[in-house]
């Protein structure tokens, strides 16, 4: 049928069509052709064709910039774009640092407490591990129930409380230890910021030829963002799980911390709306791993 089609079109002289289109314009729409007449003069040669001519230009010199700034991520082997070098992801993360210590004055405990204590042995063997090197490493623990930890750029680590419960002895805080100084390995921070300025340029290029506001912000965080970030949650799953091992530690309770992380939490946002994947998910994933580590 598309090939019959084809071919009549083909048969039609091309000023006899365009006699035609002039004539259902003059009929019907008479109002209209002086409009018709000036978008076939001017529609498409100048403004879209302009844009078309920037985006390729722009997409040249995006491509090679995306190519040059190509590297794999250590232990994974994942190909991935970076252009945040380490210097710019720390000095980024410095304001983070100042606010966090602000926040929380007066409830972050002591370096000779023993909660501390028992974070700093635990974080000395997952460095030792790592091998991370030229990081300055300082280790807070914050007295407060939230079910948390988190590492900056640069080695500032956040412990709280309440996520000691959970954790339940070393193997399980050095699950969840192991799991942020994974982020740190893979320098996932510093990826993150790559990948935005991926999807701006994608926004960029779609505005020259559309309205930007169908691209509006719940879209793209829905269906680049979270996704993303996910992906970045699982692969510190399997480095943390193997670089725990390799301090000494038992990889197989890690699936059984996130069992206890799954119960804790009374309501979990669906996957689609979290930044991170579903325990469920995490338990199924490491123990495919766990025979590998």
């Amino acid at each position: 049928m598309f090939s019959l089609i084809c071919k009549r079109f083909k048969n039609i002289n091309s000023n006899q069509a365009f006699t035609n289109r002039r004539y259902f314009f003059q009929k019907w729409y008479p109002g209209s052709y002086s409009n018709y007449k000036s978008f076939k003069r001017e529609g498409f040669s100048s403004k879209n064709r302009k844009n078309w001519y920037i985006a390729a230009i722009v997409s040249v010199a995006a491509g090679a910039y995306y190519v040059s700034h190509l590297e794999y991520v250590p232990v994974s082997n994942r190909r991935r774009f970076n252009d945040v070098s380490p210097q710019m992801e720390k000095r980024l993360s410095q304001q983070t640092y100042l606010q966090i210590m602000r926040q929380y004055k007066g409830r972050i405990l002591p370096l000779n407490h023993p909660i501390s204590r028992r974070v700093q042995q635990v974080m000395a063997r997952l460095i030792n591990a790592s091998k991370l090197t030229n990081v300055e490493w300082e280790i807070h623990v914050i007295d407060d129930p939230q079910r948390n930890a988190f590492i900056l750029p640069g080695g500032k680590v956040f412990v709280f409380s309440g996520i000691l419960p959970i954790c339940k002895n070393e193997d399980g805080l050095a699950v969840v230890l192991a799991h942020e100084t994974a982020h740190q390995i893979a320098r996932h921070s510093a990826e993150k910021l790559s990948f935005t300025k991926l999807v701006l340029f994608g926004y960029f290029i779609v505005s020259l030829f559309y309205d930007p506001s169908i691209l509006s912000r719940a879209i793209v965080d829905l269906c680049f963002l979270k996704p993303n970030s996910r992906k970045l949650e699982t692969e510190a799953d399997y480095i943390g799980l193997i670089l725990m091992s390799e301090a000494c530690y038992d990889p197989n309770e890690a699936p059984r911390l996130w069992k206890r992380m799954s119960m804790a939490e009374t309501k979990a946002p669906p996957k689609w709306l979290s930044t991170h994947p579903t325990n469920e998910n995490r338990i199924a994933k490491i123990n495919q791993w766990i025979p590998e580590v």
